[in-house]
């Protein structure tokens, strides 16, 4: 844990710095903007997608659909960081999740989504498996999170129906959005699950296939899981999270491949950057695996 400890310790230093936060201009209040509806010819079809609205993406600090946009750097390097240990191992399915509530983990999980789209050769299913608190559709600027997972679950929707296909610029990702509810914990568990999972992998075979999580350590939700998901971003904040909670997190993901771990929340004073990434688990626990 020592490697956590100074990352942190790195990161606050940088955070109580003179220099101004590159992310400052990003927090300030905007309207709301919800995208509108375009229909698109695609491969001889039309396809019905969903065009985002730029001012609301960046009111919600999702720049990473922009390469010129210096802010999108650390996730093009979590990108390939995470891309290169996915098809190492031929993994598909990416969990994101975070110790505690409000570590930027939905925010990572957009980003990271819209950077690895950017990619000529790949393309991004992005799934709000965050069920009480769900925060996708809210980040995208969707009208509305009916329809989506918690509909499949519950076997009031199919998943192609419930997929939404958005873009913003060029940039094209798949999204399925959800509605909160309390049982939570019995439906990521279930066998409903499962086959939503084997679903999306099947009908999305050449996607990267993304999962904002619930927080690790609010409820068994992500605990439940893990057994369906091949790898996962653990998003730590300078300031919130505490080297107990990662180390609590740590225990729990011990049967999983944790790919990257990510401090969040802090500015790196020798660059634009303000994400500083930590290895795979050898940097948790002493053991070595290799992830690029």
């Amino acid at each position: 844990m020592e490697n956590i400890k100074q990352a942190i310790e790195r990161a606050k230093a940088s955070r109580s710095s003179s220099k101004p936060r590159v992310t400052a201009d990003l927090r300030l209040p905007q309207p709301r903007l919800d995208s509108g509806a375009t229909a698109l010819n695609g491969a001889g079809r039309q396809i019905e997608e969903t065009e985002l609205n730029f001012a609301h993406l960046r009111s919600r600090r999702i720049v990473s659909h922009d390469g010129a946009d210096y802010l999108s750097r650390p996730y093009d390097m979590l990108r390939t960081q995470v891309l290169q240990a996915m098809d190492l191992d031929g993994w598909k399915i990416l969990g994101v999740t975070s110790p505690t509530p409000g570590c930027g983990k939905t925010v990572t999980a957009v980003n990271l989504a819209f950077s690895i789209a950017r990619q000529p050769d790949r393309s991004v299913v992005l799934v709000d498996m965050d069920l009480q608190k769900p925060r996708i559709a809210d980040c995208l600027g969707l009208a509305t999170a009916e329809g989506g997972v918690l509909d499949i679950l519950q076997e009031r929707t199919t998943l192609q129906s419930a997929a939404i296909n958005v873009r913003v610029g060029d940039q094209r990702i798949v999204v399925l959005p959800t509605a909160a509810t309390r049982k939570s914990s019995e439906l990521m568990g279930s066998g409903a699950m499962r086959n939503l999972l084997h679903d999306i992998k099947r009908h999305y075979q050449s996607h990267v296939i993304i999962l904002d999580l619930p927080p690790i350590l609010s409820s068994d939700d992500v605990i439940s899981i893990l057994p369906q998901i091949d790898c996962v971003v653990l998003v730590a904040a300078v300031g919130l999270s505490k080297t107990s909670e990662v180390e609590e997190c740590n225990r729990h993901l011990q049967s999983s491949h944790l790919v990257r771990l990510v401090v969040n929340k802090a500015t790196d004073t020798n660059s634009n950057y303000y994400y500083d990434y930590q290895s795979d688990r050898a940097h948790l626990n002493g053991r070595h695996r290799r992830t690029s």
